[in-house]
Order: structure tokens, then C-alpha cells, then sequence
């Protein structure tokens, strides 16, 4: 298992060619037929716990790189390098974001021909990933049970700008009292074709479907 760590200093000029690095990471990507997938959500929806599981049903079938996003540790990284997953932790200091320029920084150094499968797990933050592309096949957002009802209604934009949402922790939805169906109608109010999957990444439920839709 092979464990990398990238500081980024975010004073300098990593955001205006941004564009310009997420075209050159399909690039990057579509050269090595490389699947890769931005996931993004707030802190505490559960996004680590998510790309483990899909690493423990996946790993078998791809070799898996995963890239981090946090402010300063590789807590995240760790998590999931313990499923014999090769990570890549950036830290943006005080960016609240990753962006194209920086997945590019982390995929230069890196031998992309070993893997098949990406997950990029963004920044804890439902709101500024959302302006910036990575180069990525896929943008999942995920929101969960614990967040209470209004997540979609406060970030549209990023509903928008997503191409599915996962709603996790459906395990809790009954002691919390959560109504899933009427999140997912506010998922429809903002795009009435965006897929929606409910899934516990702790029991595994919703897993399949949102595999089989990510073409995995």
C-alpha cells in the first residue's frame, strides 16, 4: 500500500487557470481509461465511510486510488488506506475546496497506470467545491439523514452542479423521524432528472444501485 502526502500552498495562483488543469486531468484520466469520481458533501455526511465501503466491494474487481481533501491531516486517507488502498492526502491549509490545479499537482507525481477506479473525496463543505471542476467523469454530492431536511433547499447550486445525489445514513431515518421521500422531492424541485440513491454505508443498503449507475 503506497501512502502520499501533498501540502499546497493556496496564497499562490491555483485558481484561475482552473479550467485549464480540469481539461488536462480528463485528459489524464481518459488516457489511462481511469473512472473518477468527485465526492462532496459537509462535514459528517458520512463521505469516508462511503468510499470505504465501496472500496471493500470494489478493490477486488479495480485497483483503487483515492485522493484527499482536508485543511491539515490524513485522517480520512488513513481510514481508507487501511482497506489496502493506495491514497494520495492533499492539504489545502486554509481551502475550503479542491480544485482542478491541485488534483493536477497530486496526479503529476503519480503512476496512473496502476489504477482503474478514482475517488476524490472533496473538502468537508457543501458549498465551495461546487464552483470548481476537477476533471472528473463524476460529481456525487452527499447529503444524510443527520443534517436535518434542509440541505437541498440551502444549496441548490450544488445540486445543480452535481450529476447524482446520495442520501446516506437511511439507517437512522426512523429514530430520527427523518421523511427521506421528502428530501428527495426537494432533490427533484431543484432537477427532476438527477438520480437520487438512499444508502447506509455503514449496512451496505443502496450500495448495488449506486454502483451499478457510477458503470462500476
Amino acid at each position: 500500500m503506497n501512502e502520499k502526502t501533498i501540502s499546497i500552498d493556496v496564497q499562490k495562483d491555483l485558481f484561475g487557470a482552473n479550467e485549464e488543469a480540469a481539461s488536462k486531468n480528463a485528459e489524464i484520466f481518459q488516457k489511462h481509461g481511469i473512472v473518477s469520481i468527485d465526492i462532496m458533501g459537509s462535514v459528517g455526511t458520512g463521505k469516508t465511510q462511503l468510499i470505504e465501503s465501496l472500496c471493500e466491494r470494489l478493490s477486488d474487481k479495480y485497483p483503487i486510488l483515492m485522493i484527499a481533501g482536508d485543511l491539515a491531516t490524513r485522517i480520512d486517507a488513513d481510514r481508507v488506506g487501511a482497506h489496502d488502498v493506495d491514497t494520495v492526502q492533499i492539504n489545502t491549509g486554509t481551502a475550503c475546496h479542491l480544485d482542478a490545479r491541485m488534483i493536477h499537482v497530486a496526479l503529476k507525481d503519480t503512476d496512473l497506470s496502476k489504477y482503474k477506479v478514482v475517488f476524490i473525496e472533496n473538502v468537508g463543505n457543501l458549498i465551495c467545491p461546487a464552483g470548481y471542476s476537477l476533471g472528473v467523469n463524476k460529481k456525487v454530492v452527499v447529503v444524510s439523514v443527520t443534517e436535518g431536511p434542509y440541505m437541498v433547499r440551502k444549496h441548490p447550486l450544488t445540486i445543480k452542479r452535481s450529476d447524482m445525489v446520495v442520501i446516506n445514513k437511511i439507517d437512522l431515518a426512523e429514530v430520527l423521524e427523518f421523511d427521506v421521500d421528502a428530501l428527495v422531492d426537494d432533490v427533484r424541485e431543484v432537477d427532476a432528472k438527477l438520480p437520487v440513491f438512499r444508502v447506509s454505508s455503514k449496512t451496505g443498503q443502496g450500495l448495488d444501485a449506486l454502483i451499478a449507475h457510477l458503470g462500476l
